[in-house]
């Protein structure tokens, strides 16, 4: 006993000399929180892609279920009337005994002896050949059901797997937050540099990136991208929701979805497709309305509004606001409608 004692006496006291892991710098904790709460929104987009797809597959595979079901019911209904038939013959003592066989089996196997319709008169053998093919017509849609569920429950299965990594990206960025002051909190918050790299200090400014590229023409908004712009300003002060679009919530392309649905025009989930609905347009020909696209990876898009402007969604922890279209690398513009 006082051998163990000893002995765990002398590990405490070496336990309690033995220095302790270095607090990182504010310096650090912004970078970690910047790639943390970057990588995150590289994977909101990845997750909102797929669950586009998703909600796509899903609505075929309720078109293709209803069509089976639509496709069983005149199955049903076809059977019947051809079974009336065969009760009438049957009845008058003139079934054939084919025909008797094709009622309780597969028309399809039958349909191939020709000797069965030799047997049969004309409205007996085209009621049964749209039997066969109606009966062909519910395996193929019922197939064709199969694969797409199937193919549904693998994109739900990527869909929980991009949501725990986001969760637990987001949760490691709060956790690194809550070590520091609130003031230090507001000002990692507030910058940008999440949206280029680590540490790279102020945002990068490429040949296309620089103040004479700024918009030098403002036309004022009106039609649908003034709809769309009034319909951002009354998201301004709504917190930023990874996944979300609307009503209370929203990430950055969520944003941008739902301002221009609110004008009537469709625009796709993610900022990769976005870039695509619409006109291209250099920085220099923005107007108000049009879609701007940050970042060399473009992980991020706005809301231009005029006079070097944009509302966005910034990034988790922050409120949707209003801000210069400087502070991020410009990647590409579109004009949407």
């Amino acid at each position: 006993m006082v051998t163990v004692a000893a002995t765990m006496t002398g590990t405490i006291a070496l336990a309690g000399t033995a220095q302790a892991d270095p607090q990182p710098s504010l310096q650090q904790i912004q970078e970690q929180v910047n790639k943390l709460h970057s990588d995150a929104i590289k994977a909101t987009d990845v997750f909102n892609g797929v669950q586009e797809q998703a909600d796509k597959l899903r609505e075929t595979a309720n078109r293709t279920q209803a069509r089976v079901t639509d496709e069983q019911n005149q199955l049903n209904i076809l059977r019947d009337q051809i079974g009336v038939v065969a009760a009438d013959r049957y009845r008058g003592g003139t079934l054939p005994a084919t025909l008797s066989l094709a009622l309780s089996g597969d028309p399809e196997n039958y349909l191939q002896k020709a000797q069965m319709i030799a047997q049969l008169d004309s409205q007996q053998a085209a009621k049964l050949r749209q039997i066969a093919a109606q009966a062909r017509a519910l395996s193929q849609d019922r197939t064709e059901a199969s694969s797409q569920l199937a193919e549904l429950e693998k994109l739900r299965t990527e869909l929980n797997r991009n949501k725990t990594e986001i969760q637990g990206k987001l949760a490691e960025a709060e956790r690194l937050l809550n070590t520091v002051t609130r003031e230090q909190r507001a000002k990692i918050l507030a910058s940008s540099e999440h949206e280029t790299a680590p540490g790279s200090g102020t945002p990068d400014r490429s040949s296309r990136d620089k103040p004479k590229d700024t918009p030098t023409t403002d036309v004022p908004a009106s039609g649908r991208a003034a709809v769309a712009i009034q319909f951002a300003r009354a998201q301004i002060g709504k917190w930023y929701g990874w996944g979300k679009t609307g009503p209370t919530n929203y990430d950055c392309s969520g944003l941008t979805q739902a301002s221009w649905a609110a004008a009537n025009v469709k625009l796709s989930r993610v900022t990769t497709t976005q870039i695509n609905d619409g006109k291209r347009v250099t920085k220099a020909e923005l107007q108000p309305g049009d879609l701007i696209f940050f970042n060399r990876d473009n992980s991020h898009v706005g809301l231009y509004i005029g006079g070097g402007r944009m509302i966005h969604a910034p990034r988790p922890g922050t409120q949707i606001t209003e801000a210069s279209i400087d502070t991020m690398y410009f990647y590409g513009a579109v004009r949407p409608g």
